[in-house]
């Protein structure tokens, strides 16, 4: 809710001296000590996929860190960051043979990426090569030849000031031995042992196990089958039914392959925490967002929301790594002592007569469901939610791209699960909303029949088209009215509509309309008064209400929105 590249060299590089720098390369030319090719030469550099994390390479000022993703083989590679006057320099040195040639390669993505050598005793005693920004894997390749008393050699990599990290894999500094050998040819890991399960909750398992050497990642499996990828030597399994029995194993894996599956464990999910029906949403509502995080609005408890506020919605939903799988994540920030304490505001809230749904998507989400198998993972884990905290509903609030095949599949599901009282509201922007052929549009008018209700945000979107075809600016009674008027003449019924605006001055950049033009603008609509130039043929008495962002902005001017709006709103037909 709520720095100019160019392709052209950087100027200006100093000179590498024996500064640290990193090393990477792949792609193995063969090349010997006479330029041709040699039975003996080998790869002389150590990791050089980075499977074994930054074991060999040094890199300045922190600035490395092996990830497992994206990779070009294996399991690992490095990522750079330069930062400030560091360029993410990272460097190893190799055993080399004196009076020989090497070739020096590395595959390269990201940001700006240099790649040489140091102290190779010849000519200047360095050679480099590089490449500006390359969204895919690229190859770097330069050669060198050793002196007469050689024997070794700074191998690096660096980016630029002010540029993108850069990623690095498969290194190769290929030539004749120097007495150091090369890493031998990886095998795949021991089977873990060790497996256990920890704590249990309605929806998910903890599990650990015992490291195993040489693994780089461990696969967990859920009943033979639907492995999850992790690191660590312990995961959480979530998106489970309540008071279900499961069997998990572990398995090992590094570049090499995989190990056996261990022996299996058992554990059983615990009895689901009944949301009940929740209560029925009000005729005329309002909805208002509660921060779960602290962006310098007042920060508030659950319990302590306006009392105006019918729908609360717990901003926001987590996507987690599993494509459409959402969690919850309850932030510090906000001062809650446990998540039982959470939980038991939402209850309370319930019991005051408020649904309290959970928010997924905001400005800065991205859950993405665009297949049969997200939308699955969504339906169930966002269910799971439910059933763990008592939520009522969500809110669909997606902002970086809609399909309305698969969400709609993902909102049925999650529909089917949950029954008839189902809070469901969505929150497009207002360029979402501009016509039926839109994604979001289409999603509306194809759950209308679960569809609580839908909350443009009428902010942060400039001048838009009303229903009569004019150009209306945001901030007046007409771009809420024009605007509007699309989804009431699109085929939505008017108890599905309801006006989304910023609580104050602060909570949005741009669209803030007085307290009193949204009452305005509500009359308008569902009586016919209080209209600007544009007045629609129709009066919509029906009309849901109104939605802010947030009951934290809204707190922190002195609850000046909910108290006019929300109280216009109740007092409508």
């Amino acid at each position: 809710m709520h720095v100019d590249r160019t392709t052209t060299r950087p100027h200006g590089r100093r000179a590498l001296g024996g500064a640290l720098a990193l090393a990477l390369g792949s792609g193995l030319v063969l090349v010997g000590g006479a330029g041709t090719a040699q039975a003996a030469d080998v790869n002389v550099a150590k990791n050089a996929g980075f499977e074994n994390g930054l074991a060999n390479w040094s890199c300045s000022a922190g600035s490395g860190a092996a990830v497992s993703s994206p990779v070009r083989t294996g399991t690992g590679a490095l990522k750079a960051t330069p930062a400030g006057l560091d360029y993410a320099q990272c460097a190893q040195t190799v055993a080399v043979k004196p009076n020989s040639t090497y070739t020096l390669s590395a595959w390269v993505q990201g940001g700006y990426a240099y790649l040489g050598a140091n102290n190779t005793g010849t000519g200047t005693g360095t050679v480099s090569t590089w490449t500006p920004d390359s969204p895919s894997w690229k190859q770097l390749t330069t050669t060198f030849t050793t002196g007469a008393s050689t024997t070794s050699v700074e191998i690096w990599t660096h980016g630029w000031y002010g540029t993108s990290p850069y990623l690095v894999d498969d290194v190769s500094v290929f030539g004749p031995d120097g007495g150091g050998g090369q890493d031998p040819d990886p095998t795949a890991p021991a089977t873990p042992s060790g497996l256990a399960a920890g704590t249990v909750t309605s929806s998910s398992v903890a599990l650990s196990w015992g490291a195993v050497t040489g693994a780089t990642a461990y696969k967990v499996y859920r009943d033979g089958a639907n492995p999850q990828t992790v690191t660590g030597t312990s995961a959480t399994v979530t998106g489970l039914t309540a008071d279900t029995a499961y069997q998990f194993q572990v398995s090992a894996t590094n570049s090499a392959g995989e190990s056996a599956k261990s022996a299996a464990v058992s554990a059983r999910t615990a009895k689901a925490t009944d949301p009940g029906p929740g209560p029925a949403v009000p005729k005329h509502a309002v909805t208002g967002y509660w921060q779960n995080f602290d962006n310098g609005a007042a920060k508030q408890k659950l319990r302590d929301v306006q009392a105006a506020y019918d729908i609360i919605a717990v901003s926001f939903a987590d996507s987690t790594a599993t494509p459409g799988q959402i969690a919850f994540n309850l932030d510090p920030a906000v001062g809650y002592a446990s998540t039982a304490d959470f939980k038991a505001d939402i209850a309370t809230k319930k019991a005051a007569g408020k649904s309290v749904i959970l928010s997924v998507g905001g400005e800065k989400g991205n859950v993405t469901i665009n297949s049969d198998a997200t939308a699955t993972a969504f339906a169930d884990s966002a269910y799971a939610l439910m059933q763990e905290y008592g939520f009522n509903g969500v809110d669909i609030d997606l902002e970086h791209g809609v399909n309305a095949t698969y969400l709609t599949k993902a909102l049925r599901q999650l529909s089917a699960k949950a029954g008839s009282s189902m809070v469901l509201t969505m929150a497009p922007q207002t360029i979402d909303m501009q016509n039926t052929g839109s994604e979001y549009f289409k999603t509306a008018l194809a759950v209308k029949d679960i569809l609580t209700v839908v909350n443009t945000q009428y902010y942060n979107s400039g001048s838009m088209l009303g229903c009569d075809g004019k150009v209306y600016s945001q901030g007046s009674v007409d771009f809420l009215t024009a605007l509007a008027c699309i989804q009431l003449q699109g085929g939505l019924d008017p108890s599905q509509v309801g006006l989304g605006v910023p609580a104050s001055t602060r909570g949005a950049g741009s669209g803030y309309v007085d307290p009193q033009i949204v009452n305005n603008a509500l009359d308008c609509l569902a009586k016919g008064t209080g209209c600007g130039t544009f007045k629609p043929a129709q009066t919509w008495p029906a009309l849901r209400g109104a939605m802010t962002w947030s009951t934290n902005w809204d707190a922190t001017a002195g609850n000046a929105w909910s108290n006019a709006v929300g109280t216009h709103v109740h007092a409508l037909p």
